[in-house]
């Protein structure tokens, strides 16, 4: 079956997004493990990711938790920290595919404030040809309902889509929508996973040194 777009994630397909590692280096392990124990941030950041207010949700949240009040601000005053390195290669193989006359669109779950910062930040969020932000939609994968918009919108069927995400959840979710989906465990198996739907040769994916 041909492929008429491929849809990229952002986290932890093309920006890391490792909240504990930043929090590990900042407040130590201990801390940090203490405070994802106690505060449900990953479910603060979901209610970003639904398009709540960036700044009030965090600061909110810090309130009600004092004794780690100035930890939590920090998801907000230092977010950019949060959401790094580029993972490059990926940004390589984006551009390949656009090279190549590819639709790429990206689908993720981003705030709407943090995906306008990100986009300060990182040049290569304004390249996609199309463009799926959680914020603006109101709805999050894995939930069905985002992926239907997408097909809606777009008009590509979903078995001519090919989608990457790190998150088994939103993989199995695609699938279930009849999606393509590659599950994203490093950029050379999505390179691989590229090649062998024919979008890319080996050597445009890095698996082949030039000649």
């Amino acid at each position: 079956m041909s492929i008429d777009a491929v849809v990229f994630d952002i986290g932890n397909v093309l920006i890391e997004w490792q909240p504990e590692r930043f929090f590990d280096r900042v407040i130590g392990p201990e801390r940090r493990r203490a405070m994802f124990d106690l505060v449900d941030l990953h479910g603060m950041n979901d209610v970003i990711d639904r398009g709540g207010p960036f700044r009030e949700t965090v600061y909110g949240t810090a309130d009600r938790y004092p004794e780690f009040a100035d930890a939590i601000r920090m998801w907000h005053d230092r977010w950019l920290e949060l959401a790094q390195p580029v993972i490059a290669p990926s940004v390589r193989l984006m551009r390949a595919l656009r090279a190549r006359g590819v639709p790429v669109f990206t689908l993720t779950n981003f705030g709407i404030e943090t995906f306008a910062l990100a986009e300060r930040h990182f040049d290569f969020l304004s390249e996609f040809d199309r463009r799926y932000i959680s914020g603006h939609m109101g709805v999050i994968k894995p939930e069905p309902e985002i992926y239907r918009m997408v097909e809606a919108d777009s008009g590509v069927p979903a078995r001519r889509l090919l989608f990457a995400d790190d998150r088994p959840d939103n993989v199995a979710a695609a699938r279930q929508r009849g999606w393509n989906a590659h599950l994203f465990e490093g950029p050379a198996g999505w390179a691989r996973t590229l090649v062998d739907h024919g979008l890319l040769s080996a050597r445009e994916a890095g698996l082949e040194a030039a000649g």
